[in-house]
């Protein structure tokens, strides 16, 4: 072979080579697609926190006259108004401890499914929408984080 031609290679290492080069493409777009899907679930996850401990929780537990009205109305007073400030103060910051998510959203689902029976009933469905809407996200975390719930049943087993 001289110094100007070049070698022939076969058209099935051609083939493999390519085929090697998109496999490792697609994996690799396949990875930055579930990291953005942590990422994503990640930050939903902090919201909900944020959401549960300052905008629900706290006007409950200091007992800001809004949620104190609220309460009288509903005729449950401040003892319920405490607890349950509590309740979504403690399952905001479950939110956030990795073996505790998904048992905190479901708990949270749970108190939202109160949330909205209550909005119906004694508000008359004023603000019913808002604890529907916050089920769907909280769902969505209770699925995708359910392979925790492993570990913490390992960890309550131990003790």
């Amino acid at each position: 072979m001289s110094d100007t031609t070049a070698p022939v290679t076969s058209t099935a290492a051609m083939t493999s080579t390519a085929s090697a080069t998109t496999s490792a493409a697609s994996a690799g777009s396949t990875t930055g697609r579930a990291r953005w899907a942590r990422i994503a679930l990640r930050s939903v996850q902090v919201l909900l926190a944020l959401f549960y401990g300052i905008a629900s929780a706290l006007p409950k537990l200091i007992a800001h006259p809004s949620a104190v009205e609220a309460f009288d109305r509903i005729g449950w007073g401040s003892g319920a108004m405490y607890i349950i400030g509590a309740l979504e103060l403690a399952g905001g910051v479950a939110l956030l401890i990795p073996v505790l998510q998904s048992v905190a959203a479901v708990a949270l689902g749970a108190l939202m499914v109160g949330a909205f029976i209550v909005q119906l009933t004694a508000f008359d469905g004023q603000n019913a929408a808002t604890p529907l809407v916050l089920i769907l996200p909280l769902a969505l975390v209770a699925w995708t984080r359910r392979g925790r719930n492993r570990e913490l049943l390992r960890l309550v087993r131990r003790r």
